[in-house]
């Protein structure tokens, strides 16, 4: 599965747009969630998206390592929501509910989940990156490192005081 994609992406480099949009079709739902989590807006989401694959398609031959594909463009995209949100000269929200959640507690107490949205708000730029790429898309802490361009260490820690944010903030909803 791996070689494939790396056959794809290759081919995508070279200029082949129907292997881009294999690439694409693949990530597609994951990025515009994204997108949606930092404008909170469906229309502004699709912008951010839009902008995204025009980034990428234009830069793909930049990409150095094909494996890091996903990695790659997700990190286009958070620059892209950045500078969106910078020029509409707004502060970075975030729908809670796109986050991974506890499925087996069909019963989740709705005030827990509006106190938790709000305090996520409190958290700045790089504690809300952080955690969206480490709970919604499950990277691990190199990838995070990768994708904000900071080191491992600071991964850790950015993730660490945002759970303990959140804890104190929200009075110790959120496991940390």
């Amino acid at each position: 599965m791996q070689l494939l994609k790396k056959n794809i992406v290759k081919k995508a480099k070279s200029g082949d747009t129907k292997a881009f949009q294999e690439l694409i079709d693949r990530e597609k739902i994951k990025l515009f969630k994204i997108a949606y989590l930092y404008s909170k807006n469906e229309d502004d989401a699709l912008d951010i998206f839009q902008e995204t694959l025009y980034k990428a398609l234009s830069s793909i031959q930049n990409l150095k390592e094909d494996k890091y594909f996903s990695t790659w463009i997700t990190r286009i995209l958070i620059n892209n929501a950045k500078d969106f949100l910078r020029k509409k000269n707004r502060s970075i929200p975030m729908e809670l509910e796109y986050l991974k959640t506890n499925e087996s507690s069909p019963s989740e107490n709705i005030e827990d989940r509006m106190d938790l949205l709000k305090a996520i708000d409190y958290l700045d730029e790089k504690e809300k990156s952080a955690l969206i790429l480490r709970y919604y898309r499950d990277y691990s802490v190199n990838q995070i490192a990768v994708v904000l361009d900071i080191p491992e260490g600071s991964v850790k820690s950015t993730i660490h005081r945002a759970l303990k944010k959140l804890k104190v903030k929200v009075g110790g909803i959120v496991n940390g």
